[in-house]
């Protein structure tokens, strides 16, 4: 065998090609931490729900009084803005029960608090924030808040709501 400079030759009895030992190394525990496990499981369960309620109640669908119980996110029982016209004669003293009409659709309504605003009168076209719920009388809708006046935007994104509504209030204006 011909060795290049600077090499030199493994003698054959230096190798050695024996498998080599095992060496035993710490036991493990078998035991699973299932402990950590059911926090996981309990912290992503957690935040989930809390997620999802979160995400349900930030929705607020726009509803038109006719469209309670016929539209999709329209229900009972769920918050939602509803429109309508405050009808003539049925505003009570302290302002917070009243009825509100739409389409030929009527609505009681029952605040908690009395209107701020001034412009909030009979025959006026109103949203309100709240919710239908079911009473011994029927249908009812418990509002928080009223909002008397739209926004720019509002008027722009949702012309034929306002229109209708003008219309509405009109006629009420005219009833006797």
């Amino acid at each position: 065998m011909a060795v290049s400079e600077g090499e030199r030759p493994l003698p054959a009895d230096d190798i050695d090609l024996r498998p080599r030992e095992v060496v035993p190394t710490a036991p493990r525990g078998k035991r699973k931490p299932w402990f950590a496990y059911a926090v996981l499981a309990l912290v992503l369960v957690a935040g989930g729900v809390v997620v999802g309620k979160f995400l349900t109640s930030a929705i607020d669908y726009y509803c038109n009084v006719d469209e309670i119980g016929v539209k999709d996110g329209c229900d009972v029982g769920r918050n939602i803005r509803i429109q309508g016209v405050v009808d003539k004669g049925s505003l009570d003293d302290s302002a917070t029960s009243f009825t509100i009409t739409f389409n030929g659709a009527s609505m009681p309504v029952v605040l908690g608090s009395k209107p701020t605003s001034d412009i909030f009168r009979e025959c006026v076209p109103v949203v309100i924030v709240g919710k239908v719920v079911e009473s011994e009388k029927g249908r009812l809708f418990e509002g928080d808040e009223v909002l008397v006046k739209h926004d720019e935007t509002y008027d722009a994104e949702n012309e034929e709501r306002i229109i209708d509504a003008e219309e509405e209030a009109t006629e009420c204006s005219q009833k006797g």
